[in-house]
């Protein structure tokens, strides 16, 4: 059983433990974290909430989905796993700029 929630539309200015108290109305808070950009340091506007148990996270959404946090109504749903992502530097299982690639582009100019 997943016990781990995306809360999304956060206003930017919530703090972790602002959500640990609202989310712990609805059972007990294993951990939260709001997710930042890696640059600034602010807050993209998500989290994630872990709760204890399974009923902890049906309270949570039952409660929160659609909640008012600073005139913004909050979005809570059930976290899902990230998926895979191929990383860069690849590209048709060769590296980029390999030599197909470099004659192909050639082929594609115009010449005058």
């Amino acid at each position: 059983m997943e016990t781990k929630l995306y809360v999304g539309n956060l206003p930017y200015n919530t703090n972790e433990d602002a959500l640990r108290t609202l989310f712990g109305q609805a059972g007990t808070v294993a951990s939260v974290e709001i997710i930042k950009d890696r640059d600034t340091g602010r807050s993209k506007g998500f989290a994630f909430v872990e709760m204890s148990s399974q009923s902890d996270v049906e309270n949570a959404i039952r409660m929160f989905n659609g909640y008012s946090l600073d005139n913004r109504q909050i979005k809570v749903n059930v976290a899902k796993p990230r998926e895979e992502r191929p990383r860069g530097g690849w590209y048709n299982d060769s590296p980029r700029g390999d030599a197909n690639n470099r004659a192909r582009r050639k082929t594609n100019t115009r010449r005058y």
